[in-house]
């Protein structure tokens, strides 16, 4: 469910009418719902009611400092991948108590940031890096809280480049080789083993593989315990997917993956974790795009817009569906037209939407980007010199510029010449 709905015509985020955002702030721009985050956000939050638990927002799906603000106000902690994200974290007012740390790469300095300004966790993700903490934490006189992170071979069954717990990814240990790991992090100065980390990939659409995964990390949980291992705490990662169709499509809903996190590790008497990005963040935002032209080609027709890859790279990257439609509700009784939704960036690869059959638009027509919360402004550009887009936040009818389009003078002052030129 989300917030974007149409009223008399018009279509509104919350109670503003898009036509006010784009009037003021010009296209294209991304806006997102307050009650959109906070509704989901909550609905994770009651999943686990009865268990101890902390849901921290993946924050690398949309990380706009408002947002984070917004979810961490709710009680929400955060998932970071980088001394940037923990920065913004902090920014926003999270403490770092409840800030988890993961990301295949962590660098000492990173490791010097969160272990100065307060971290819950470190979820690792190898040898080398346990070793970096340990030294990098001994160094300092702090003891680092760890999770070790397995990797349990399970095929998450979504888009190769989102899959991160089979044997072939690059993340996390083989759990045939958790014991050896987890004895060698009892055994290292300025670490603190409080429990495990798993995470199998992104948009999942069944709960069979996060089964198979909890299954591994409760068996994996027992003996380490009967190792000496004080597991107290399971990060157990995100991934749910969501529908990004209005059609039959529909991923498992939140309160089905808190019952089967509770019948598979609900009786080791853990504290537990979840990161979930894309189901809090998703649909809680769309892309909104200006119509430049209609241009009949050979066998097809081109909707040009002023949107492009540089502002959502999902469709190029991943081959991602996003439901398209106009910001004014077309007449009925209006014939379907078929479109080729392209950008303005000079590649063939700027393309939305293929054969797209949708309510016939013209010139100077806004039209909207279902389901771009995440992964969205997040993973945006400046290829071809094209500024970043705008994001407004709603609240009821309320809403704010939350970044604002750089000038063309802003951008081009980054750059510098070096002495010889």
């Amino acid at each position: 469910m989300d917030h974007f709905l149409y009223r008399n015509g018009i279509l509104h985020a919350e109670d503003v009418p898009l036509l006010d955002i784009a009037a003021q702030v010009g296209t294209p721009f991304y806006v997102y719902s307050t009650a959109t985050l906070l509704r989901h956000y909550t609905l994770f939050d009651e999943a686990l009611e009865g268990t101890d638990h902390l849901v921290c927002y993946a924050m690398k799906a949309a990380s706009n400092l408002a947002i984070l603000k917004t979810l961490a106000e709710a009680g929400a902690g955060m998932d970071v991948v980088s001394e940037g994200e923990y920065r913004r974290a902090r920014a926003a007012g999270v403490p770092g108590d409840r800030i988890v740390f993961s990301g295949v790469g962590k660098t000492a300095q990173e490791m010097r940031t969160a272990l100065d300004g307060g971290i819950r966790q470190f979820n690792v993700e190898s040898e080398p890096e346990m070793r970096m903490l340990s030294a990098v934490a001994s160094e300092m006189g702090k003891t680092a809280p760890i999770t070790i992170r397995i990797n349990p071979d399970v095929d998450a069954k979504t888009h190769a480049k989102i899959a991160t717990g089979k044997s072939e990814n690059k993340f996390g240990i083989p759990i045939s080789r958790a014991r050896e790991v987890y004895g060698l992090a009892a055994y290292l100065p300025g670490l603190e083993v409080v429990g495990i980390d798993v995470h199998i990939g992104s948009q999942l659409t069944e709960l069979a593989p996060f089964e198979a995964a909890y299954t591994k990390v409760a068996e994996l949980t027992e003996t380490l315990r009967a190792d000496g291992h004080d597991i107290r705490r399971l990060d157990l990662g995100g991934g749910l997917g969501i529908p990004y169709t209005r059609s039959n499509e529909a991923p498992p809903l939140p309160m089905d993956y808190g019952a089967l996190i509770k019948r598979t590790v609900g009786h080791l008497g853990c504290e537990i974790e979840i990161e979930p990005g894309r189901l809090i963040a998703g649909n809680a935002g769309i892309m909104v795009t200006g119509v430049i032209y209609v241009k009949s080609g050979e066998d097809r027709t081109f909707l040009i817009v002023d949107g492009a890859m540089n502002d959502l790279i999902r469709p190029a990257m991943y081959e991602a569906h996003h439901d398209i439609v106009p910001v004014v509700e077309p007449a009925p009784g209006l014939e379907p037209a078929v479109y080729d939704i392209v950008g303005p960036v000079c590649e063939s690869g700027d393309t939305f939407a293929r054969h797209r059959t949708m309510p016939p638009v013209s010139d100077g027509d806004l039209i909207a980007f279902r389901s771009a919360g995440a992964y969205g402004a997040v993973m945006a550009s400046e290829y071809n010199t094209r500024a970043l887009i705008p994001e407004v936040l709603v609240n009821g009818d309320q809403f704010a510029v939350i970044r604002r389009r750089p000038t063309f003078d802003e951008m081009l002052n980054r750059d510098t010449f070096p002495p010889w030129l």
